[in-house]
């Protein structure tokens, strides 16, 4: 099972420059994660973070009681093998093998005899469906075999936290749906702690447990995927809608009068309530994925923590789940 990574009050900046402050979230332990945001947000910033590549100014990660922005290095290094890093472009060594590439963390931080690291290296392969290209170049495949090799790179000192960033990114819908499932499959079969960096809304409508969202140097929100998806907070709609209208610009940010303009001129706003998909499910012969019931029973205890929109989506989806008849839903309180 995958491993909670507790984050608490993280502010980082570039010299002048503040990149985010005050960000406090908790991965839950195996479920899938997903953080949205404009360009420019520093949603990359806060992976490096997360696995101590880069020291915020403030703030804790901890991991198995180890702060990866202030222990000793020894301590961090060693925590750091517990992390599975799939890169936005595959990350991947032009002059080697997929083999070779998937291999290499093998090589360098174990001492596997080359029979055991070839048995490794060929399960990681088959499981993100490259059996075959293993002995190609990764100038000789696709974009989206690329990114399989990665994420199978990634996964070979088997992680118990998996971060992706950018996963689908040069990605055609169908390779992005594609993607999607193989996200869910991999989260059924390994039980890992996951968290994607994204811009595309099909991934974030279909795959993660949990959303959260950067934008002006603040978190906006983190938490179960529902409370998200029926957020009225307007940087949020603007950007599920993909709309011109609303806080981000061009720039990140409009300024006030842009933002005032609008607010008095009619926008092309749908009214119609919107629809949260379900949540993909692992493909026909996989076992289920053991996060749906610790999330349940999370979610469920925390209900009445959480705005009115979100209550009525989580109660929706688990009166629609087969597990429905067993539930007892906690009363809810009068409006908060």
């Amino acid at each position: 099972m995958g491993i909670e990574v507790v984050v608490e009050g993280l502010t980082m900046s570039f010299g002048k420059q503040n990149i985010w402050q005050d960000v406090s979230l908790t991965l839950p332990a195996g479920e899938v994660s997903v953080m949205l945001g404009p360009s420019g947000t520093g949603k990359t910033v806060f992976l490096k973070s997360l696995i101590g590549l880069l020291k915020p100014q403030q703030g804790r990660v901890l991991i198995n009681g180890v702060d990866m922005v202030r222990s000793p290095e020894r301590d961090i290094y060693e925590t750091r093998k517990l992390f599975g890093l799939m890169f936005q472009d595959g990350a991947l060594f032009g002059s080697m093998s997929l083999f070779d590439n998937i291999a290499f963390p093998l090589r360098e931080h174990t001492r596997k005899r080359e029979s055991e690291i070839r048995r490794i290296v060929m399960e990681r392969i088959e499981l993100v469906g490259l059996l075959g290209a293993e002995d190609k170049l990764p100038g000789e495949i696709s974009g989206g075999m690329r990114k399989r090799a990665g994420l199978a790179r990634a996964l070979v000192l088997d992680p118990q936290i998996v971060l992706c960033d950018e996963p689908d990114s040069g990605l055609d819908p169908v390779r992005t749906a594609y993607l999607s499932q193989l996200l869910i499959d991999l989260n059924a079969r390994i039980d890992a702690t996951m968290l994607i960096v994204t811009h595309n809304l099909d991934i974030a409508a279909t795959v993660p447990d949990n959303m959260g969202m950067f934008f002006r140097r603040r978190l906006v929100t983190f938490g179960p995927r529902e409370v998200l998806l029926t957020s009225d907070e307007p940087v949020v709609t603007q950007f599920l809608a993909g709309r011109r209208e609303g806080p981000i610009g061009m720039s990140e940010e409009k300024d006030a009068a842009l933002l005032a303009a609008e607010a008095v001129s009619p926008a092309d706003r749908s009214t119609e309530p919107r629809v949260i998909v379900p949540q993909l499910e692992p493909s026909p012969g996989l076992p289920p994925r053991a996060a749906v019931t610790r999330r349940r029973e999370r979610v469920l205890g925390m209900l009445d923590q959480l705005p009115p929109a979100a209550r009525a989506a989580i109660r929706d989806t688990y009166a629609r789940s087969a597990a429905a008849p067993t539930l007892t839903m906690p009363a809810t309180g009068s409006g908060s």
